[in-house]
């Protein structure tokens, strides 16, 4: 398929108001397009479906699916996309809440000294004009963040998010779990050098940690790797890989819910972080740090073998995958306006004013895209 055609069948399907989802994963040329033949709003609960899944921060909400069945598939092998030039040059950005959202972060910090919490990861949105059409956003997305998932994601019924997220929560193949601890964030600089404090270590710990335990009743042989820097748009962040072998009894749905949502989007101890948020931040953040991916899709594989009956069922390898991306780095778009989402980890050693400024770099990664 051709870039044009790939294209106008995206375009046709937001203009019809059909819902569809287009992506690309990290260091990866090929973007794929769902798009579904109806506007049917269809929910999962269970995870036991086949799909792409668009998944809330709170899963006492319910999750909403494009069933593979109900969609059309198409896919893009490309390096960079043709789009034009930027029309909101002269847009508008608003950035408020300065004074609650340092307040906010006060009366976390004195929660963690009173030994209530350790970590909580705190958010907010800031608004800015937007003309563009969606999808030459997202094509600007993917020629600026390749080590990104990135996405535009559109139901008529439920809502617009586009995003270039760099964090799995994480991916299935076979009985493989590969999690990813991603914490501690730092304007990135040309010169690649990086000091990290020992909050930043100590948050990014805290996360790994979170994950080990979490997938101990599902996995074992669980490997975990060093802690390297990564870079993400203009920001640095800590990086550790684990790699367990899923027990054969373990269900997916038990595994979303040990994982999500992580210390890196929610904080720790989970419920009583979790708790702190929906009750002290002032607004409902929706999909924000939530997860979005592929949802239990069939992988066919046959295996080397000598033997010359090589199409025999018994060496035909059938295993589903899964991969989940945390929606971080994101957007909704309402009518003429952005609604971006940002948020850092609170920890004893955090300081209001410059948690209020890192909320203000994280949003120039989204937002630089919009002017």
């Amino acid at each position: 398929m051709t870039e044009a055609s790939f294209f106008q069948n995206l375009e046709q399907q937001y203009d019809n108001k059909l819902p569809f989802v287009v992506y690309s994963r990290p260091i990866n040329s090929i973007i794929k397009c769902w798009l579904q033949k109806d506007d049917v709003l269809h929910e999962t609960d269970t995870f036991s479906e086949s799909g792409f899944v668009f998944s809330p921060f709170d899963l006492e909400d319910s999750a909403v699916l494009l069933p593979q069945s109900e969609c059309k598939h198409h896919v893009l092998e490309i390096s960079n996309l043709q789009i034009g030039e930027i029309h909101n040059s002269d847009v508008k950005k608003k950035s408020e809440g300065q004074s609650f959202h340092i307040q906010l972060v006060n009366k976390c910090i004195a929660a963690i000294e009173n030994g209530e919490l350790e970590k909580v990861v705190l958010s907010r949105s800031e608004e800015q004009c937007v003309f563009e059409n969606p999808i030459q956003i997202f094509k600007r997305l993917f020629n600026t963040y390749k080590n990104a998932m990135v996405y535009c994601w559109y139901h008529p019924k439920v809502g617009l998010w586009l995003g270039a997220t760099p964090e799995l929560l994480f991916k299935v193949e076979g009985q493989q779990l590969t999690t990813i601890s991603l914490a501690g964030t730092q304007p990135y600089n040309a010169n690649g050098e990086v000091n990290w404090t020992e909050k930043e270590l100590k948050e990014q710990k805290i996360v790994t940690d979170f994950l080990a335990n979490q997938i101990l009743p599902y996995t074992t042989n669980t490997k975990i790797s060093d802690v390297e820097t990564i870079r993400a748009g203009n920001l640095w962040h800590l990086k550790t890989r684990l790699i367990s072998r899923i027990d054969s009894k373990s269900k997916l749905k038990s595994i979303i819910e040990a994982l999500h949502p992580t210390p890196a989007v929610c904080g720790f101890p989970k419920k009583k972080a979790k708790a702190f948020i929906l009750n002290n931040e002032g607004y409902n953040r929706e999909f924000y740090t939530g997860f979005l991916g592929e949802l239990n899709l069939k992988l066919s594989k046959t295996r080397n073998t000598n033997l010359r009956n090589v199409e025999n069922s018994a060496y035909n390898v059938i295993k589903t995958q899964s991969n989940f991306y945390v929606n971080l780095r994101c957007m909704q778009i309402i009518q003429n306006k952005a609604k971006i989402y940002v948020g850092g980890g609170i920890t004893k050693g955090s300081v209001g004013e410059k948690e209020w400024e890192e909320t203000q770099n994280k949003a120039k990664t989204i937002g630089n895209i919009l002017s």
